[in-house]
């Protein structure tokens, strides 16, 4: 399915200015949260205040997220974008509403891990429901997310 756009969450992109992210050589994971979640982009920080809302495991989901694979941040012009390859579940037949981008730290994802980005799973609202195969969230041509400066 092709990923809709991603919002930066506020406190990412402070951690971005000061150093809390390195978007080229950090772990990132995705995963898939629950119609429950109601983002809160100006107050959500660590894992642990969208953690209750992930999928359990099952159904072709394990919690804890996918690594994101083929991770690149690039500069062309005065465009910076962060992206990744397509993440993939398979035999996944669960019901999702939210996708989010955590940095992972340590080995697993962890309670103060940092939240990056999030994306509904349908524009507007609505859940999206596995038919049993693969899930590939594809990230949008312009990638995940892009930082636009003039200099």
């Amino acid at each position: 399915m092709a990923a809709g756009t991603f919002t930066v969450y506020s406190n990412a992109a402070l951690g971005m200015s000061d150093g809390s992210f390195d978007l080229a050589s950090d772990t990132y994971i995705m995963a898939l949260l629950s119609n429950s979640y109601t983002p809160a982009p100006n107050t959500d920080t660590h894992w642990s205040d969208v953690s209750t809302y992930e999928l359990t495991t099952g159904s072709g989901y394990t919690a804890g997220g996918v690594v994101l694979t083929g991770v690149t941040n690039t500069l062309s012009t005065a465009t910076v974008t962060f992206t990744c390859t397509g993440p993939t579940w398979a035999t996944f037949s669960a019901t999702f509403a939210y996708m989010v981008i955590v940095r992972r730290a340590g080995g697993s994802v962890s309670s103060s891990d940092l939240l990056l980005a999030y994306c509904a799973a349908v524009s507007g609202g609505g859940t999206v429901t596995g038919g049993g195969g693969t899930l590939t969230i594809t990230p949008s041509g312009s990638g995940i997310f892009q930082i636009t400066h003039s200099p």
